[in-house]
């Protein structure tokens, strides 16, 4: 069976960070992936099977970024049978569609609608402290566990080849998912009041006022149980804590 060197892979995994460098509406990522496979099929079939091998990968293709790399890792297992002259048992091209649209659902609640906003919740709570470091702990928390999926998914894909889809079975992506969003609204509920408090105590208005926030914190985790996007709650919180903070004053004078 032909052997590929850690230094290809390496170039392939470092491509893969390209992947949506030529983005189009016809074949979405289907640029960026031919070019992050270039390297291993011209060691694979060489110059004169490129063109050829080429139509089968630079065609449409779609997938979350984060997880392409556990697509690449299979494929190029897929690859090197076929270029020993073994059945892989799929065809290639088939494989990458069964995988591609399921990893880009997952991958979008996950990173997109659960990991983004809790990571934008911690360091909204560290800079509410007046802690510069918010910027970098958004940062460290939303690249940490993509970065891990970008380097386990990859060796986890050239390892299993096509049973590399029981690794990420085996982590349950969508219960993590909805975990991470169910956090993230307790996380923005409990900054909105922090900030609701702070303000009410800097202007020496009543701190019970801030329990009025309570109702809002509740509809919040109603509304991402039943599936609103998260970014969009986000965005609620924050027009609470502005209309808080406007309005604010005029509530104190009405009260008896």
């Amino acid at each position: 069976m032909v052997t590929l060197s850690k230094l290809k892979l390496l170039q392939v995994w470092l491509r893969l960070l390209l992947l949506q460098g030529s983005w189009n509406f016809e074949r979405l990522q289907g640029g960026g992936w031919f070019y992050a496979l270039a390297p291993v099929l011209r060691v694979l079939y060489g110059e004169k099977e490129m063109q050829k091998i080429a139509r089968e990968h630079v065609g449409y293709f779609n997938t979350h970024p984060y997880l392409a790399p556990a697509v690449a890792g299979a494929v190029i297992r897929l690859e090197i049978e076929r270029a020993s002259g073994k059945d892989p048992g799929v065809g290639i091209a088939e494989f990458k569609e069964m995988v591609a649209a399921p990893y880009a659902a997952v991958g979008d609640a996950l990173f997109w609608g659960g990991l983004r906003p809790l990571a934008a919740g911690v360091a909204l709570l560290l800079a509410a402290k007046g802690l510069v470091v918010a910027p970098i702990v958004f940062l460290v928390l939303f690249n940490a566990l993509p970065l891990w999926f970008r380097i386990a998914g990859f060796l986890s894909g050239y390892e299993l080849g096509m049973r590399s889809v029981e690794f990420l079975q085996r982590r349950k992506l969508p219960d993590l998912a909805i975990r991470a969003k169910e956090t993230s609204v307790v996380l923005l509920g409990g900054v909105a009041a922090f900030l609701v408090f702070q303000l009410l105590e800097g202007e020496h208005r009543p701190l019970w006022l801030g329990f009025l926030v309570v109702p809002a914190v509740l509809l919040c985790g109603f509304l991402a149980r039943r599936g609103i996007s998260t970014l969009l709650l986000v965005l609620l919180s924050s027009a609470l804590i502005m209309v808080c903070s406007i309005f604010s004053e005029d509530v104190v004078v009405w009260l008896p």
